[in-house]
């Protein structure tokens, strides 16, 4: 995936950054790769900071509630050493940004989830000038049982609604058993089964994920803890149902 910013705030004769994601579908917990070559423009210049940002779109920074980003929240970045780029010349360096466990995701089921972004930002300073570059957005899929998790839903008939990223560093109400490890969460909204009777009232359902379990929290209830190792569609559904119907009944 290669991804193109040119530095439009340093003038015409500017150097461009090319930012290649060596992996099209990332995954939680899996290092995100890449690889950034810097070209010369028309004079030698000193590049002070080469910074990588691995940002997602949260609601608490978007007030209009449009799926627009324009002050996105950053997960993770890395910053290179200083370095001389010559007229017309080429320097490439490799970068890897971390991807929690707990990093958004922007497709289950194969399909985009409405109201996700998450983005690579390049950014370069040259001189005392900073171009943050544009998002360049990638796509984050659902770990094994993070897709089981989604599955099991639709296997009971909720329907996914939207995605939501909150920001916040409080702890959750003791009932509801916080092991987040981020200061942020997405909020997957299922409209309910017409079988439940809950009009059109929506379950918020949080996903604290963890390379061994995964937390499902249903509403801002407590969680059902479920395995990751080999995980069991059917066991995954049945114990979904209880648990949700023994707050949602």
């Amino acid at each position: 995936m290669a991804l193109r910013t040119f530095l439009r705030t340093l003038g015409a004769n500017a150097p461009s950054v090319d930012t290649l994601v060596t992996t099209a579908r990332i995954r939680p917990g899996t290092p995100l790769r890449c690889e950034v070559t810097v070209r010369g423009g028309g004079a030698d210049l000193d590049v002070e900071r080469l910074r990588l940002e691995l940002v997602v779109r949260a609601e608490d920074l978007e007030p209009d509630g449009s799926t627009t980003w324009n002050n996105p929240y950053v997960v993770s970045h890395a910053t290179g050493d200083p370095f001389k780029l010559p007229a017309g010349g080429t320097v490439v360096r490799h970068v890897t940004l971390d991807m929690p466990w707990e990093m958004p995701l922007t497709h289950a089921r194969g399909v985009r989830l409405a109201g996700s972004r998450v983005a690579v930002r390049t950014e370069l300073a040259v001189e005392s000038a900073v171009d943050r570059g544009d998002f360049d957005e990638i796509e984050v899929h659902p770990l094994p049982h993070q897709e089981l998790v989604f599955q099991a839903y639709e296997d009971l008939g909720f329907r996914f609604h939207e995605s939501e990223v909150k920001l916040g560093t409080q702890p959750w109400p003791d009932r509801m058993k916080d092991r987040r490890t981020a200061p942020f969460w997405q909020e997957l909204d299922f409209h309910f089964p017409a079988s439940w009777n809950r009009g059109t009232q929506e379950l918020e359902t949080v996903l604290i994920t963890r390379p061994d379990e995964i937390d499902v929290h249903p509403g801002g209830y407590p969680p059902v803890t479920l395995p990751a190792g080999e995980p069991d569609r059917a066991r995954y559904t049945r114990a979904l149902e209880e648990h949700i119907r023994s707050y949602w009944s």
